[in-house]
């Protein structure tokens, strides 16, 4: 099979195109054709500076994909061959990913898909959909699943509304019945978060966002997904409403934040951060379950009509791929690994 490896750390230059032997799912495994690979800017992060090149001698890059069951190990009942699915963290305690026409991974780790779904919307969940739902669970008195009506009442703030974490948290709370408010770095983005369901889009760089959120939500916001905490502490501080929750999931502005002393605590918010590799597989299922049910009321879809643009490549192209997530591609990068 076709497989895109990499041996060493460094810039994309580092990848390149093999030939390996087709792998066997063991116990528990199921084996997929690929037909997508998504990119996540870790994907490209693990490859510059963290993968466990120390554990592995051979790494194949790219946590997410679709494509269909192809084989499966011992014990194995919820899934067979011919199903299609969506994955999500398949490089987790292993070497290989989505950018190969064959991926081995845990069962619980590939997602049915429902019949009218494509591979491209498929390959677009994974990390970004799963980080945003355990950012809108993580209120100490709201929901810990989603479903249409479990955020009702609410106020969501997300900034970041047109980045691919942020726009599912867009369509995640509007689809659970949230008051959505979305920031953006341009109208080009303001259009991709309008398209994703916000009900109000502020544009950061030419908007005062703490007036724009008082006029929306003059008690403050109940829960804020949160892309660069190190340049917005202080605005979270002062939009949260009282027993607000502030989830955030990158370190986009800087490896340190401060936030203001009084109003965090006079306001009682919690500060949650969350990386979606080291949470709970509880959780893990949760998201699964509730992002499928989604994807099955006609949420999270890809394409610039959903807020989610997509730019393509083929399989030979993957260091393209991944230099176009480094370099801020608005919207998915998408691998076409098979045509199923």
């Amino acid at each position: 099979m076709k497989a895109i490896v990499y041996s060493s750390h460094g810039d994309s230059s580092v990848l390149s195109l093999a030939d390996r032997e087709i792998p066997e799912p063991g116990p528990g495994e199921v084996r997929v054709r690929i037909a997508v690979s998504g990119v996540n800017p870790t994907d490209w992060k693990s490859r510059a500076a963290t993968a466990r090149l120390d554990l592995f001698p051979e790494i194949v890059p790219n946590q997410d994909g679709a494509g269909v069951v192809d084989a499966v190990g011992t014990g194995v009942t919820e899934l067979s061959p011919g199903d299609r699915v969506w994955l999500f963290l398949t490089q987790h305690g292993r070497a290989g990913g989505t950018a190969q026409e064959y991926a081995v991974l845990p069962a619980g780790q590939a997602v049915r898909l429902p019949d009218d779904v494509d591979f491209a919307t498929g390959a677009s969940l994974g990390v970004p959909a799963m980080t945003a739902h355990r950012a809108l669970t993580v209120h100490e008195d709201g929901p810990a699943r989603l479903s249409p009506g479990a955020l009702d009442g609410r106020t969501v703030f997300v900034a970041g509304g047109a980045g691919a974490v942020g726009r599912a948290a867009v369509q995640l709370a509007r689809w659970a019945g949230a008051t959505v408010i979305a920031t953006v770095s341009s109208p080009e983005k303001a259009a991709l978060a309008q398209a994703a369901g916000a009900h109000t889009v502020i544009d950061y760089k030419t908007e005062d966002v703490a007036a724009r959120v008082a006029e929306v939500a003059p008690g403050g916001v109940d829960q804020i997904v949160e892309v660069a905490i190190a340049a917005n502490a202080a605005l979270d501080a002062q939009i949260a409403a009282n027993a607000a929750s502030v989830a955030y999931y990158a370190d986009d502005g800087g490896g340190s934040f401060t936030m203001p002393t009084r109003p965090s605590f006079a306001k009682n918010l919690r500060i949650q951060g969350l990386l979606l590799y080291t949470v709970s597989p509880r959780a893990w299922a949760a998201a699964a379950q509730d992002v499928t049910a989604a994807l099955a009321d006609g949420i999270l879809r890809a394409g610039a009509d959903a807020g989610l643009p997509l730019t393509w490549f083929p399989l030979e192209d993957t260091a393209a791929a991944h230099d176009a997530v480094q370099g801020g591609t608005v919207g998915k990068v998408l691998i076409r690994v098979a045509d199923l």
